[in-house]
């Protein structure tokens, strides 16, 4: 980890957003002041998000809005991870997007079919009433016909203020013990999305910090990819799944406003 005497800007902290910094668009007490702090210590600051609603851009100016020192830039979503897995593994293919929320603009090069154009990929984004059940059915035919599947992330859950909500694993999940496919994730957990992180950082893992609310996609996922993992008690966190966990979190803080003081330990 990087001291004052070795430069924070030679530190790089991912964030998740949903949960760590707002729960349904609304601020967590003092993560905007913590999030200002950081930048003011010069450390180099990413938002990694699932989130499958809206675009880089979009997201960037509603954290803005809410006071948040960010920009489209520091921004790396799931549906723009999913852009580039395509244009490289699958250049060219039609590909049907189930989704709630319009991400198409992240989605630059990626060849989009209607429902009934005969997909080759299916790309599933976020839960919500996009997914019906005639929608995941024919998804399912698709599957069973052999188109690939693609998953921007397997979360099982969200935190919303009304609770928790189920979210796109808990259907990834049937459909590919139904259709006997397993799905490329091209969020988080995968390897390859911290990974892109970090070279938009331009720091290696061991100097980088990952703050997150799932223990198991945020926190445990980059610790596996040698960065360090905060698990945060807010938003979706749940005393049961980390006590369930396939492993310890390096850290666990009761918030990201807790973040600044932690890393001046360190």
């Amino acid at each position: 980890m990087g001291t004052r005497g070795e430069g924070l800007r030679d530190t790089g902290i991912l964030i998740d957003i949903d949960g760590v910094l707002t729960v349904s668009w609304e601020p967590l007490p003092g993560a905007v002041e913590a999030m200002t702090a950081l930048r003011d210590e010069g450390y180099r600051l990413a938002l990694v998000t699932n989130n499958t609603s809206r675009t880089r851009a979009s997201i960037a100016a509603r954290l803005a809005g809410l006071g948040f020192p960010v920009g489209p830039d520091d921004v790396l979503t799931a549906p723009a991870a999913t852009a580039a897995y395509l244009r490289a593994h699958h250049p060219d293919a039609r590909c049907l997007l189930l989704t709630t929320g319009d991400v198409t603009g992240d989605l630059d090069g990626v060849t989009l079919v209607e429902d009934g154009e005969d997909p080759e990929v299916v790309v599933l984004g976020g839960a919500g009433e996009a997914f019906t059940y005639e929608a995941l059915n024919r998804v399912f035919r698709y599957l069973d016909e052999g188109a690939r599947l693609v998953a921007m992330h397997r979360n099982l859950y969200w935190r919303t203020a009304g609770g928790l909500d189920l979210d796109t694993g808990a259907f990834l999940l049937g459909l590919e013990r139904a259709a006997g496919v397993e799905a490329v994730v091209t969020g988080k957990p995968a390897a390859a999305f911290f990974g892109a992180a970090l070279e938009r950082l331009g720091v290696g893992a061991e100097r980088a910090v990952m703050v997150g609310d799932d223990v198991e996609s945020d926190v445990l996922a980059a610790q596996r990819a040698g960065i360090t993992g905060v698990l945060v008690r807010t938003g979706k966190f749940r005393p049961e799944a980390l006590r369930a966990a396939d492993g310890t979190p390096d850290h666990v803080v009761d918030s990201f406003a807790d973040l600044p003081a932690l890393l001046d330990g360190l």
